[in-house]
């Protein structure tokens, strides 16, 4: 076996998860990241169901895409009804897409509890709307819903549905895991029978991941002769998600050697998986493999000493290859070979012998006895570094700012901030509401500087976490503040310590800007 589809389901699946939803402007920017990744099949979406999805097949239409199939996503055919005069796949049909998704019942139980009719009707459902899209020209998707429980129950009549498909001139059967309540043997079983007995017919996998099994599911369905995955990036999707193709496609490309995605395009996996995420307006995973901030993060000195002699040592695959990197986490537990591999990314020709080296573990000690944790915010670490070493570039200067915090009223903002600053000699005062000082400070921020640095704009805060580090003292109590930013690429975290809460974050919101200017000026420099 040389070569998987992989169909993706977030425009779709991934939009019924709690707490998603897509605009048609977001789900066009996905299919264009997916395509360039080189994903072989994306489904759309229902263009029966909502206007949304009217719309976005339309405007899908007018778009240059190298890679991918698009699929529309519907049912069979009604009960007792001729399949021509069916609305809903009519509208499939107008969708205009390549390759369709046609999903029908497998499990007796639900032909006859919930679409009240016979199983000999089922099947004639499934093998006329199959032939209605075959004689239009469509490349054909079946999806088995609750395949596996179907079969299980009635692994005859199961197989009698797929039959029907076949019949009908289906390229691809899917089975799938709808509850997500199967384990991988029996998904193995019962998928490698389905291929034997299907011979020079593609079989296809769609799990979902109420066990948590769903990636092992789709792992041994292909194992036992499946050659088309379908499932969601990030593992979005309805109650506890779909099969994370973040996780499948390295699985199956990296490890057993399977063709999922051009080979170049690997590299592209993490940041397509943030972006995916950013558009959600969810909180990325950051303990995902592959794709996740902690998925090769190291703490433990010896860890951390071993893969910086041998990344083999502690870590599986080499994370550049799926567009991730190493980090080292600077902890009480962290050697001082993890703090210079931090050094030696700003200033390489550093040793542990090195002067400027003491000079930066010293610096870092008083840091951390002044309330400092760089664990989580290795971004303040790293400017901690360039201003030691003479590195650091001064984007702006601070003149003053005024935080004012008024009685919350209504709908109202309760704070406003005032602040002035200077940019290579040049003034820019400005003026801001939010919610809370920190948020007006933040609006101030940007709108003084997005005037010199406009990429600014695509930069914002995810995360805002306040640790009281001395509860005796109260409110007079030094505070920690962590900020976690993106720009949508890239995600990194910033730290500020004060007995000033307004402060502290004052100092951690300054870090992550500055930290995202240097960045785009060394990328623009190499």
């Amino acid at each position: 076996m040389n070569k998987v589809y992989i169909y993706d389901s977030t425009l779709r699946d991934g939009a019924q998860a709690e707490g998603i939803s897509f605009s048609v402007e977001d789900k066009l920017k996905i299919v264009e990241r997916l395509d360039k990744l080189g994903v072989d099949y994306i489904e759309a979406g229902n263009p029966g169901s909502n206007p949304k999805d009217l719309e976005f097949f339309e405007r899908v239409k007018k778009m240059k895409l190298s890679n991918i199939k698009l699929a529309a996503f519907g049912s069979t055919r009604r009960v007792g009804i001729k399949v021509e005069d069916d609305n809903n796949v009519q509208s499939m049909l107008q969708a205009d897409t390549p390759a369709v998704a046609i999903f029908g019942k497998s499990w007796d139980l639900h032909v006859i509890d919930i679409l009240k009719t016979s199983p000999e009707e089922n099947l004639h459902m499934i093998r006329d709307t199959v032939a209605f899209f075959k004689d239009n020209g469509k490349e054909i998707i079946y999806d088995a819903e609750h395949f596996f429980d179907g079969y299980k129950a009635n692994s005859k009549y199961a197989m009698q549905t797929l039959s029907a498909a076949v019949e009908g001139g289906a390229h691809c059967l899917v089975l799938c895991d709808t509850n997500g309540g199967c384990f991988p043997l029996e998904i193995y079983e019962i998928t490698k029978k389905v291929c034997e007995m299907f011979e020079g017919v593609q079989v296809g996998i769609h799990c979902h991941n109420d066990t948590g099994m769903a990636i092992a599911n789709s792992i041994l369905a292909v194992q036992a002769g499946a050659v088309h995955v379908q499932g969601t990036f990030n593992g979005f999707g309805e109650r506890c998600g779909n099969a994370n193709l973040c996780t499948i496609i390295p699985d199956l490309q990296v490890k057993l050697g399977i063709e999922c995605i051009p080979a170049d395009n690997m590299s592209k996996l993490t940041p397509v998986a943030r972006f995916v995420s950013e558009i959600a307006n969810v909180a990325h995973d950051e303990r995902a493999p592959y794709v996740g901030n902690a998925a090769f993060a190291h703490k433990g000195g010896m860890h951390i000493d071993g893969v910086t002699k041998n990344p083999k040592t502690f870590e599986h695959i080499n994370p550049e290859v799926v567009g991730n990197e190493r980090r080292f986490l600077m902890s009480e537990v962290a050697g001082r070979s993890s703090i210079l591999s931090k050094i030696n990314q700003v200033a390489p020709e550093l040793t542990k012998d090195s002067p400027e080296t003491k000079q930066i573990i010293d610096r870092l000690k008083a840091l951390e006895h002044e309330g400092y944790q760089f664990e989580g915010a290795e971004s303040s670490f790293e400017l901690v570094i360039r201003k030691e070493l003479g590195k650091y570039t001064p984007f702006f200067e601070l003149e003053h700012f005024k935080a004012i915090v008024n009685e919350p009223s209504g709908d109202t903002h309760s704070s406003s901030a005032l602040i002035k600053i200077v940019v290579d000699g040049e003034e820019e005062i400005t003026a801001a509401e939010g919610d809370g000082p920190v948020n007006a400070l933040d609006k101030a921020l940007r709108k003084a500087l997005e005037r010199f640095y406009p990429q600014l704009k695509d930069m914002h805060l995810t995360d805002f976490k306040v640790r009281v580090l001395d509860s005796k003292t109260a409110t007079a109590a030094k505070v920690r503040v962590l900020i976690e930013s993106t720009d949508g690429e890239r995600i990194w975290s910033t730290v500020g310590v004060s007995t000033d809460i307004i402060e502290a974050s004052w100092k951690a919101l300054v870090d992550s800007l500055v930290y995202k200017l240097q960045k785009d000026k060394d990328s623009s420099l190499s």
